[in-house]
């Protein structure tokens, strides 16, 4: 539950700080959950606006520590805190809270569009224009990955294996998918190879596979300044296309494919948007 917070000397600026639930008061269990919902919900609007820590506690007038807390549904905030933080995210308190009361989207809504493909097929370029004309927010998986890890993907995969990074993996998705926004996110090119996580992001988001030729992968890759994956490695081509190969079954369980090589970026954000709508209005009856 959600408690007022007293006046004090602190004038108009929220207490950064959040009183811990006793799970021997009536209803602990409901109010435990309720604020593991909002942290969730919380850390999805953060994120989807692109927003650190620093900066939503520089906006809102409390410290990480608090949002960290907070995030993770360790605590109980005011009702002035959670308001400061809602308006540092650009909602009202009492919104966040009626997001964080419902445990499930509307029957037949998937608020989430996700993009497939291996790097170079265009998910983030593709992404944050079709996200801009929706009116949505553009999320990239790994950057949530990342974050979490508190390293960079390469020092995760040098330091934990890959085991170690589909475990944040699917655990961002889940967060992701129970935030309940409406959001377009760009997932990690091997997704698909993970069992539960595929079959989760199926089951809740509209899929679709951005397809590309090997060659405008490198091309595209490279030119973002990138040769990281083809360094020192001569059949670096054959490998790309022997990974496409491989993969091609699994991107093709997508729900919707569209062709970026034949469309061009332009023509590629259409298709995305015009997959969305359609979506949007089969959802809503």
């Amino acid at each position: 539950m959600v408690h007022a917070m007293s006046s004090s000397s602190e004038g108009a600026r929220p207490r950064a700080g959040a009183r811990r639930l006793d799970p021997d008061e009536p209803g602990a269990d409901a109010a435990v959950e309720l604020c593991h919902r909002l942290g969730e919900r919380i850390r999805a609007r953060r994120t989807a606006r692109g927003l650190t820590l620093r900066e939503l506690g520089a906006r809102a007038g409390v410290s990480q520590r608090f949002l960290v807390s907070l995030e993770a549904g360790r605590g109980n905030p005011s009702v002035a805190t959670l308001a400061a933080v809602a308006r540092a995210l650009g909602a009202s308190a009492a919104e966040m809270l009626a997001s964080a009361e419902r445990t499930e989207p509307a029957a037949g809504s998937r608020p989430v569009l996700a993009l497939l493909g291996l790097r170079g097929a265009g998910k983030t370029a593709v992404g944050k224009r079709a996200a801009h004309e929706l009116g949505v927010a553009f999320v990239e998986l790994d950057a949530r990955v990342a974050e979490r890890a508190g390293m960079t993907l390469e020092s995760l995969f040098e330091l934990h294996g890959v085991e170690h990074y589909r475990r944040l993996e699917r655990e961002e998705l889940r967060r992701l998918l129970a935030a309940g926004e409406r959001v377009v996110v760009a997932t990690g090119g091997g997704l698909p190879t993970d069992p539960e996580s595929w079959s989760l992001l199926r089951r809740a988001a509209v899929t679709v596979y951005l397809r590309a030729s090997a060659e405008d992968h490198w091309n595209r890759v490279v030119a973002q300044g990138d040769a990281r994956p083809m360094h020192d490695r001569r059949d670096a081509m054959h490998e790309l296309r022997a990974i496409l190969r491989a993969r091609g079954p699994l991107y093709a369980e997508a729900e919707h494919t569209v062709d970026t090589t034949a469309l061009g970026l332009e023509g590629s954000v259409a298709a995305v948007v015009r997959i969305a709508r359609s979506e949007a209005r089969r959802a809503h009856g």
